[in-house]
């Protein structure tokens, strides 16, 4: 017999299933692609020998993710912390750096140094507390009012019009542009502000980490605690119904790793009418146009510090930026886009056959599109590192549609689950005090279609997990320590 069963072997998923395996009970999980991991896959993309992320690449909730700290993931895996978080590349050759120190980092903005260090020292000073009150769902009381006040004030100042009233010169808003970005949304905009705050502190606290040997290690860190705990995966297996998922189980609760819309199709027969109708009304937003490159040797940075940024924001100043996330809300692919890009190289060699490199790039796309961004973003790469081009070996793209059919989770290509909203902060999927948990006995949504919504944490699961145990087991949340 099995106690429960998680359809979906993402981060969330798989955080969820070992919740569960350590408070005693006997948990499947069901993967419907033949690899786990979801969001934090690796695989050959280019050519052979070269690892790339085929999903998420950038991690900064790897060490400020309240369950990553309880499962102790620095511990089980190599992560690399560089001292450089992010850099934000400007015409000339100009960059803002983006250190884990921030009276480093605001040294080298010149006249707006003091004024990027007063923005964020507040929030530094105050991180757990905002960790606290973003990493969990809105309607609930902050444990730290003073935190949730000084967030929220910077959230609304950069997500307004006046956003730029701090700053004299062009290279620190770009850079809070750049990481405001991450999200997908036009800017300014609370939404977008809030994901940038938060992001943009931890690259100033614990850093933004680069998991040695790809994403993959962080999924296959937590299957192995699965593994050793009695725990079962099974791969190569579509759920398409809660009748398929408590087949030859008996499981008594059912978490769903999957979108919303999926969920309404699997466990539709159980779910009110009122509780579907609230579940067509949540919205996906925006996707991404992948492209990932395999390389002769590192990336000819017109300036030589970014050589060792391992995440990188080009598309220029911020009222660029603006202009390129307001073309894709408008449905249009932006000629001048901007570009997330990953270049482990530096800090995880193995990634690449010895002097070659891999490097991992994203651009906003309107949900839904089929257009291959490959050139654009090759062009964009190239503005900023003159000669990008002469070393490019081989490269690969996924469009918006295909990566909705390698990850139906990914609805249209948005792999937020959900379009980021300041609305749908608070309704994911549904306005609820406990969104994990559905209207249907003993079943739970537990991707980023709930609280807090996408990023590689595992908080959704965890959180849908501890529901399960205290409504349908009767049992403690487990301890999690390595």
């Amino acid at each position: 017999m099995t106690d429960a069963v998680v359809v979906g072997s993402g981060p969330n998923g798989l955080a969820a299933a070992l919740t569960l395996a350590r408070a005693g009970l006997k948990v499947r999980v069901y993967e419907k692609a033949s690899t786990l991991g979801g969001g934090t896959r690796s695989a050959e993309l280019t050519l052979p020998g070269f690892l790339s992320d085929v999903c998420s690449a950038v991690h900064p909730m790897a060490l400020a993710s309240p369950f990553f700290q309880a499962f102790g993931l620095d511990r089980r895996i190599r992560l690399a912390v560089p001292e450089i978080s992010y850099a934000h590349p400007l015409d000339g050759g100009r960059a803002g750096i983006a250190y884990r120190d921030l009276d480093r980092t605001a040294a080298g903005l010149g006249r707006d140094g003091e004024a990027y260090r007063r923005l964020f020292a507040p929030v530094l000073r105050l991180l757990d507390g905002v960790t606290d009150f973003t990493q969990h769902q809105l309607l609930r009381m902050p444990r730290n009012p003073l935190a949730a006040l000084v967030y929220g004030l910077r959230t609304l100042e950069q997500g307004s019009p006046l956003w730029n009233l701090r700053f004299r010169e062009d290279v620190a808003p770009a850079m809070i542009s750049g990481v405001n970005a991450h999200s997908i949304g036009k800017m300014p905009r609370l939404s977008t502000s809030g994901a940038g705050m938060l992001l943009g502190a931890h690259a100033h606290a614990r850093g933004w980490p680069v998991p040695l040997g790809g994403s993959q290690a962080i999924a296959d860190a937590m299957a192995a605690d699965l593994l050793a705990h009695g725990g079962e995966i099974i791969l190569d297996t579509t759920i398409s119904s809660l009748a398929e998922a408590r087949a030859e189980t008996g499981a008594r609760a059912v978490l769903l790793d999957v979108s919303a819309a999926a969920l309404a199709r699997i466990a539709g027969p159980e779910l009110p009418a009122e509780y579907l109708r609230r579940l067509a009304a949540f919205k996906y937003g925006n996707a991404v146009c992948k492209v990932d490159f395999a390389l002769s040797g590192p990336v000819p940075w017109a300036n030589p510090e970014l050589a060792m940024a391992p995440t990188l924001h080009l598309g220029g100043s911020r009222a660029a930026l603006a202009r390129s996330e307001a073309e894709v809300a408008a449905g249009r692919h932006p000629a001048n886009p901007y570009v997330l890009v990953s270049q482990p190289g530096p800090y995880d060699p193995g990634r690449a056959p010895a002097g070659k490199q891999v490097l991992w790039s994203y651009t906003h796309v309107p949900a839904g599109s089929t257009v291959d961004m490959a050139e654009a973003v090759t062009s964009q790469i190239e503005r900023f590192a003159p000669g990008f081009r002469d070393i490019v070996l081989a490269r690969n793209t996924i469009t918006a549609h295909e990566y909705s059919q390698y990850n139906p989770n990914y609805v249209g290509g948005d792999f937020s689950s959900g379009a980021v909203t300041l609305l749908q902060l608070v309704k994911r999927p549904v306005i609820s005090a406990n969104p994990w948990r559905t209207p249907a006995r003993g079943v739970y949504l537990c991707s980023s279609s709930t609280p807090p919504g996408p990023a590689v944490h595992g908080l959704c699961g965890w959180y849908a997990a501890q529901g399960a145990l205290k409504d349908v087991f009767g049992l403690p949340s487990p301890d999690l320590a390595y």
